[in-house]
């Protein structure tokens, strides 16, 4: 993996696909993570995918984020905003910087960053190929008039999550599905930590919707 650098203010690494053309996953970490929170689940999802793995710029005591909170649960939502769109141009800018296919980014999104990727998806529509999102919860009650249909999701969430009940699964993969997303929510048997069976389940999920894409 290559040494972490800087880009519109986000410290990342990159790693590009084995072929040419190949998907980037864009892997956004929890609060208190960083860019190399997520790298082993790279082998387990897609090996021969490109990486793309920015640090949240936002600083809870000492604790990367993508965006601030006010409370646990609580977000501030005039910094959502302009984190997300800060998110966007700082892919878009590393797409044309590293050289790697724009249009086959799946981001892959644990809590924190996970939010932030499904806030992409209902603010600004089909900017992903498509997106896994570990432990995801709503982060507005609005569904703004934007269009992510051709945009694959899988949601997973944990039965004992204590930060994230089923009503607030079921809320964000209805706000998806409004905004034209096709999503598939998978649960285990967990609370809020990321579990192997997870991963597998993505893993699985993926392999299917892009085997489903070459055949197609």
């Amino acid at each position: 993996m290559t040494t972490p650098t800087s880009l519109l203010g986000f410290t990342h690494v990159y790693e590009p696909p084995a072929v040419d053309d190949g998907p980037t996953l864009l892997l956004l970490h929890g609060t208190g993570g960083d860019e190399h929170d997520l790298l082993p689940l790279v082998p387990a999802l897609l090996p021969n995918a490109g990486v793309l793995s920015p640090r949240g710029p936002v600083s809870e005591h000492g604790m990367p984020r993508f965006f601030r909170r006010l409370a646990p649960g609580v977000f501030d939502l005039d910094d959502l905003a302009r984190r997300t769109d800060d998110l966007l141009a700082f892919v878009d800018a590393a797409a044309r910087q590293h050289n790697f296919a724009r249009d086959r980014v799946i981001a892959v999104g644990l809590s924190n960053g996970a939010n932030i990727a499904a806030n992409l998806l209902l603010s600004h529509g089909s900017v992903l190929r498509a997106a896994i999102l570990f432990r995801a919860m709503p982060t507005r009650d609005d569904v703004p008039p934007v269009s992510a249909e051709g945009t694959d999701v899988f949601m997973s969430s944990g039965r004992r999550d204590r930060l994230i009940t089923p009503a607030l699964s079921a809320k964000l993969e209805e706000q998806l599905r409004l905004a034209g997303a096709a999503v598939t929510l998978h649960w285990d048997d967990a609370g809020h930590e990321l579990t192997r069976e997870a991963v597998m389940a993505a893993a699985e999920w993926i392999g299917d919707k892009l085997g489903a894409a070459r055949r197609g």
